[in-house]
């Protein structure tokens, strides 16, 4: 059987999650996560600003999650499985698009007074959004603007580069399916209908991250125009210039040859 080690893949490192006699608080180690949301700036809106950052990155953890395993799937041609994982992304992927709505309620007055609070500090410099990126398939920016990323994130960055990606991962399916051109799978009396499912649930998962992206330069816009981010990037340009990046391009290029 194929594993993901054979693919280059380096294992990652789970702690085990031990009993906890039944405590919901104990079982979700909620004191540990509440008590990272206790620092907040003192702002008004410090206390919202902060914790749906956080949430965020929550979900990108595990979406990252998610995306490794449904990679893994792919190369072992496990499909099923692949699907589980990829249609669970999709729909925390359209759960984030929509929290974004929630950035709306600051006031560009709001956000002003706030901002020297973030010092620095901006979401280019999410690793972990980075990650999702990587695990997908976009990888030409690298690390650049997460200057603070060192130890363990960089070594965790470096990792995803050297590891093949979830759209290496579906041509290696094509490859075994011997698929050679998959534009056949858009096209009727279709033997490979569980391949075309995965490649729609990828798109999904594309199609979701491009609004993610364009509704995020709007909210950005909506609060700050168009003056530079806090990490030092031009801000919403920087943003509207991202909004075409796709991480499975070849999948977008079938409706064309078809």
């Amino acid at each position: 059987m194929t594993t993901d080690q054979d693919h280059g893949v380096e294992p990652a490192v789970v702690g085990p999650h031990r009993p906890s006699g039944g405590d919901y608080g104990g079982f979700l180690h909620l004191d540990a996560l509440l008590a990272a949301t206790r620092e907040v700036p003192d702002h008004p809106d410090g206390r919202f600003f902060v914790l749906v950052h956080q949430a965020f990155e929550i979900w990108f953890e595990l979406i990252v999650h998610e995306l490794v395993a449904a990679r893994a799937d792919l190369f072992a041609g496990a499909v099923p499985d692949a699907l589980y994982r990829l249609r669970r992304v999709g729909g925390v992927d359209r759960l984030l698009v929509s929290q974004l709505d929630t950035l709306g309620t600051i006031s560009p007055g709001g956000f002003v007074s706030l901002r020297p609070y973030l010092g620095s500090a901006s979401g280019f410099q999410s690793v972990r959004f980075r990650e999702i990126e990587y695990v997908s398939g976009l990888r030409g920016r690298g690390h650049a603007g997460i200057t603070t990323a060192g130890g363990t994130d960089r070594a965790r960055l470096d990792r995803r580069l050297r590891e093949p990606s979830l759209a290496d991962a579906f041509r290696h399916l094509l490859r075994r399916r011997g698929i050679a051109d998959p534009v056949r799978l858009l096209r009727g009396g279709r033997p490979d209908s569980d391949v075309l499912e995965v490649a729609e649930a990828l798109l999904d998962h594309d199609e979701a991250w491009a609004m993610w992206r364009m509704r995020h330069a709007l909210a950005v816009e909506r609060l700050i125009g168009h003056k530079a981010g806090t990490g030092g990037s031009s801000g919403v340009n920087h943003l509207r210039s991202r909004r075409d990046e796709r991480f499975f391009p070849d999948l977008w290029e079938l409706r064309t040859r078809l």
